[in-house]
């Protein structure tokens, strides 16, 4: 069950009238399968897991398992309070989730060795493979990633902090304490503008917001960057992804409501975010059209 390619964070539609859109979201997975994903996060930070029940996120995952249908791993999001990160890895494990991708703690922070006691009890509850992330409030010690790295299920390390100092020694800790095969990956939000600092350190796997809703320009980035094409690499990085990164700081919550709304443009009715969240005004979706399309003429150059 190893990670490779492109990581895909679906977003999960909803109706109308706010109910999940099964449907939808069969599609928007099969779709982004079939497009070249290595690998499905369902239920994640894209997917509104902070606004999901526990009804919907469990329909969630099985919708994403049963569309990926065994052809790549299929991780779910995990983490909140302790008692609610336990019931949804129960779920998850019940719908036939591969993993999962255990979120920070929501409100409180804790010391290192309180986070490996939050880490450790939630893979206590179920025997998935479990990847950390590390983001926000949630900041962990190089000695504290390698004792948990010696726990059997958990497998690796997502970082969304981007203090590169921290991550290297947490990289060389962690591989000088065990030689399990532990996975460590970007997580940084538009992770692409990242790659290559990333790449720097050794760490190749990153996770793509871009491709829930334009595979073609993340796939064609991924393609150029690990093939060595300079030129095509930078020239997404200049006239994609920092315009869509300068287009995503403006507001809090649109390195997820972009995602939507991209997705809206490119013909998938997700509908809109939940709160807090909000969806982008008329101006900023227009200029999400406009990098979307230079996006798209890039790759079919």
């Amino acid at each position: 069950m190893r990670l490779d390619g492109v990581l895909f964070f679906p977003v999960t539609p909803f109706k109308v009238d706010g109910d999940l859109a099964e449907p939808t979201l069969a599609r928007h997975v099969a779709d982004g399968v079939a497009a070249g994903a290595g690998g499905v996060f369902a239920a994640c930070g894209t997917g509104e897991f902070n606004a999901l029940d526990l009804d919907e996120y469990t329909r969630v995952v099985r919708v994403s398992v049963a569309s990926a249908a065994g052809r790549v791993p299929v991780f779910a999001g995990a983490g909140g309070p302790l008692p609610a990160a336990k019931a949804i890895a129960r779920a998850a494990t019940a719908q036939g989730a591969d993993g999962l991708l255990l979120m920070p703690p929501y409100l409180v922070s804790g010391p290192p060795a309180g986070l490996v006691r939050y880490v450790r009890e939630l893979a206590a509850t179920v025997d998935l493979p479990i990847i950390i992330y590390q983001r926000g409030t949630t900041r962990f010690t190089p000695s504290a990633v390698a004792e948990l790295a010696e726990e059997p299920n958990i497998v690796g390390f997502k970082d969304g902090l981007g203090d590169f100092d921290l991550l290297q020694r947490i990289i060389l800790t962690v591989r000088r304490s065990t030689d399990k095969d532990f996975t460590f990956f970007n997580g940084l939000p538009t992770a692409e503008l990242t790659v290559p600092a990333y790449r720097g350190l050794g760490v190749n796997l990153y996770s793509s917001a871009v491709f829930a809703f334009a595979p073609e320009i993340s796939l064609a980035f991924y393609k150029a960057v690990t093939g060595g094409d300079e030129v095509l690499t930078q020239r997404l990085l200049t006239d994609f992804y920092l315009p869509l990164v300068e287009l995503r700081d403006l507001v809090p919550g649109y390195a997820v409501s972009l995602v939507k709304a991209g997705a809206r443009l490119r013909g998938v009715e997700v509908g809109g975010v939940r709160p807090p969240l909000l969806d982008p005004t008329p101006e900023h979706t227009a200029s999400l059209e406009r990098i979307i399309t230079s996006g798209l003429a890039i790759t079919n150059t």
